[in-house]
């Protein structure tokens, strides 16, 4: 059991192995699924100072995160935080982190490419999903074009 004056080095909250030394809402925010803001909020409901070093916190603040954390709506966090709003298979809201947040997302990619939806076809080929424009950004493998050099070269070699 930890005191509040002893310092730990990596504190273990939600699964996540967190540096001791930043702060209570930074350090929160490297957990998969926790964002700054939800991160300030969880430290407003468990009354924990933000700026306090998380290898600082004693164990009963530890578990009180952890909990804020797994059942952000039984603390009075609104749904507009959670991640995961009117789930579809359950209709409700619900908060996902860590490992179970990655295979979610990728199961729902999967389910975009086989309904073969719009979403889905852009994520099948590997192409922008959000809007972004495609024209001259995102390249990425083989070259397309031609390079000015080699063309002029092969010009001048070409028989005539």
């Amino acid at each position: 059991m930890s005191t509040a004056r002893e310092f730990q080095h990596i504190i273990r909250i939600a699964g996540t192995d967190l540096d001791g030394t930043l702060k209570l809402t930074h350090a929160l925010s490297k957990i998969n699924g926790v964002g700054i803001t939800l991160a300030n909020a969880i430290t407003r409901k468990a009354n924990i100072n933000p700026n306090t070093r998380i290898g600082y916190i004693t164990e009963t603040d530890k578990t009180k995160i952890e909990d804020i954390i797994t059942n952000p709506t039984k603390h009075g966090i609104p749904p507009y935080m959670l991640n995961r709003q009117k789930d579809q298979e359950t209709g409700e809201n619900l908060h996902q982190i860590g490992a179970d947040l990655t295979l979610q997302t990728k199961t729902d990619i999967e389910e975009m490419k086989n309904l073969k939806s719009w979403r889905g076809f852009r994520h099948a080929y590997s192409l922008r999903v959000r809007g972004q424009h495609t024209r001259t950004t995102g390249r990425k493998g083989k070259a397309m074009g031609v390079k000015k050099k080699e063309a002029i070269k092969a010009k001048r070699e070409a028989p005539t």
